[in-house]
């Protein structure tokens, strides 16, 4: 007699569970598009004229559609310009607070200190602070450093703002590391320096990819320090420079649409492919064990 292998056989779903998946499915549908509408709304609305936007209901489909808008906002509004100081503000910004993070996480997690829980409350603390009752005495402190209308108060402002939330993503996963490694690593005569960005940095590569992509979704978008500290077109970023299509006596609606269209392609993109590390990142933190 020949043996034969048998394949497993899904087990069938009873009709109240494939119901019940049917109404999820149609929950998540829905929500789908409640998401994803505004971003058609937008586009739409960066095809149409001031005379389509105001003389046309705000659902309607544009009938000539402005793809000037798009150039008009590229060369006209300096958002070429814009764009690029978004990009290395944001670049820069970023790569600090992380690496920033990382020390301070590693030092309170990986060193033994008497200080090293005051240290923590301190940083937690900043998540408190509302970045509005800020901005005065940031102001007043960048203007004494001669640091007003300098990109350097703005790097600086995201830093420090960013600071606590990346510290309290990567505490999670740092505590979950093994210490074995890096106990094998001192018993070889690994120095400190070694140990962290040759043994601990390489395996906290999925959580800092999520705070990357976290710093970088606010960096990109915040509006209220280039507004504050930020007033020659030289170092304005994207958020700011929009209202240059906001005149006295007109406003260029088609070229303030497309204008946001562009802002948002980029950090869209980057979301859409880089996404599942964010879940990866949180859910491996997340359990200690």
């Amino acid at each position: 007699m020949k043996a034969t292998l048998s394949t497993p056989t899904k087990p069938k779903l009873s009709l109240g569970k494939r119901l019940g998946f049917t109404i999820l499915y149609l929950i998540l549908g829905v929500v789908a598009i409640f998401q994803i509408y505004p971003l058609v709304w937008l586009f739409m609305f960066s095809l149409k004229s001031n005379q389509e936007v105001f003389g046309l209901s705000p659902f309607a489909l544009p009938q000539d559609p402005q793809w000037a808008n798009y150039a008009k906002a590229w060369t006209q509004g300096n958002i070429s310009l814009y764009f690029f100081n978004s990009v290395w503000i944001t670049v820069v910004a970023v790569v600090l607070t992380v690496i920033l993070a990382s020390f301070v996480t590693f030092a309170i997690t990986r060193m033994y200190w008497k200080l090293n829980k005051l240290v923590l409350g301190l940083f937690m603390v900043g998540l408190m602070i509302p970045i509005h009752s800020t901005l005065i005495p940031l102001f007043d402190f960048y203007n004494k450093l001669n640091l007003i209308d300098n990109p350097i108060s703005i790097i600086l402002s995201y830093t420090a703002f960013n600071l606590p939330l990346t510290i309290m993503i990567l505490l999670g996963f740092y505590q979950t590391l093994p210490r074995e490694i890096e106990e094998a690593a001192v018993m070889d005569g690994c120095s400190i320096h070694r140990i962290f960005f040759q043994i601990t940095l390489p395996m906290t590569a999925p959580v800092i990819s999520t705070t990357v992509i976290i710093n970088m979704i606010y960096n990109w978008n915040e509006f209220v320090f280039v507004n504050t500290f930020i007033s020659s077109d030289k170092w304005k970023t994207l958020t700011v420079g929009i209202q240059n299509f906001i005149g006295q006596y007109l406003t260029d609606w088609g070229a303030i649409g497309a204008t946001l269209m562009i802002s948002i392609v980029p950090i869209l993109v980057a979301f859409l492919l880089l996404s599942n590390r964010i879940v990866e990142g949180i859910a491996a933190g997340s359990v200690k064990g």
